[in-house]
């Protein structure tokens, strides 16, 4: 299991295709994304059976294949 991050934007949930191992990665990816984006008004983390692909360190996406 992964996580994904999304965000309510023009009355929708969207997302993309980046996926992290832990549910507070996702978490604070979204506050991060929220912090200079002013489209979204939230965000949130869910469940996903999409295979980890990033980890969010040091308030960045880092690709898996970087570390």
């Amino acid at each position: 299991m992964s996580w994904k991050m999304e965000v309510f934007a023009d009355n929708e949930w969207v997302g993309n295709g980046i996926r992290y191992a832990t549910e507070q990665e996702a978490i604070d990816a979204g506050t991060e994304l929220l912090s200079r984006w002013f489209v979204p008004s939230d965000s949130r983390a869910i469940g996903s059976d999409e295979p980890v692909n990033y980890k969010f360190e040091n308030w960045h996406n880092v690709p898996l294949d970087k570390i």
